[in-house]
């Protein structure tokens, strides 16, 4: 079987926001009914081991980043570098997208197509509505549509990409899964932080972005970046979940079902993994 390593970040902003843990924990029990893939799930930002990556087929990080991020610790770009040069798949999900420009970002450039750039990308909270999908094993089954979460948006991709459709460059080939177009007020911001608004953000006024994207590598080695994720409870939307979910498996080379992987959940599920934080809730508000 394919080995994925899921890797949570640690406890990080109020509840029901940046819920590493439990949204790791969903995704590894609905992959577990996926044959031929085994799922390792690791927590508080790293493995226990960094021989688990032996026999790794891909790994996605859920995490907090920019300086902080896990693969940019110690000498872990370099242990990176070894396991995608061998090919295996790496995938990225919503702050773990950003790393500083200067250390990890022409890396992730090289590894998933591109990275969150400090005042040069732009983190508003907005509702993305997605329209159409492209012709990919990542949207099979996933029908249109509109969620509230803090996507970010205007990458730092790598140079030559068209992120309006799919583009080979390099022998790379860089695919744009879901897209959306913000409105002007959501580009005139505020955005989270640092408020902005950019005149390069309001510039583009119109234009679509890409808040999830995948590559592939010319040796076959995938990788994917997904914006969103913010929101703990935006697992509950079956399109959300079935987008992320399908793009992890056709990142380890798993074969994504003809009509993208399948599954449910329950507001029992949603609650029971939260990070124990103050004012964590029980379940849903009366």
């Amino acid at each position: 079987p394919r080995k994925l390593v899921l890797i949570a970040g640690k406890p990080s902003h109020p509840p029901m926001m940046h819920e590493f843990r439990a949204g790791t924990i969903l995704l590894e029990k609905r992959l577990q009914q996926v044959a031929n893939l085994k799922v390792e799930r690791h927590e508080m930002g790293w493995v226990k081991d960094e021989a688990t990556f032996d026999d790794a087929a891909a790994v996605v990080i859920f995490s907090d980043g920019g300086g902080g991020h896990p693969a940019i610790q110690e000498n872990r770009l370099q242990l990176f570098e070894k396991l995608i040069a061998r090919g295996v798949g790496f995938g990225c999900m919503h702050f773990g997208v950003e790393v500083p420009k200067d250390r990890g970002g022409a890396e992730f450039q090289r590894w998933i197509g591109g990275h969150y750039e400090h005042q040069w990308s732009c983190n508003p909270i907005w509702d993305a509505t997605f329209e159409s999908f492209p012709e990919h094993p990542i949207s099979r089954g996933v029908k249109p549509f509109e969620i509230r979460d803090e996507w970010y948006f205007n990458m730092r991709f790598a140079e030559g990409f068209d992120t309006a459709q799919p583009t080979t460059v390099n022998n790379v080939q860089f695919t744009p899964v879901l897209a959306a177009v913000p409105s002007t007020a959501t580009r005139n911001g505020p955005y989270v932080a640092p408020a902005g608004p950019y005149a390069h953000i309001q510039a583009n006024k119109g234009h679509g972005e890409e808040l999830l994207w995948c590559t592939e590598r010319a040796d076959g080695g995938r990788g994917f970046g997904f914006t969103g994720g913010h929101f703990h409870l935006n697992w509950a939307e079956p399109n959300f979940r079935k987008v992320v979910l399908n793009a992890i498996l056709w990142m380890a080379h798993a074969d994504v079902p003809r009509n993208g992987v399948e599954s449910t959940i329950t507001t029992e599920d949603l609650y029971k993994y939260l990070d124990d934080k103050p004012g964590r809730p029980t379940g849903p508000s009366k």
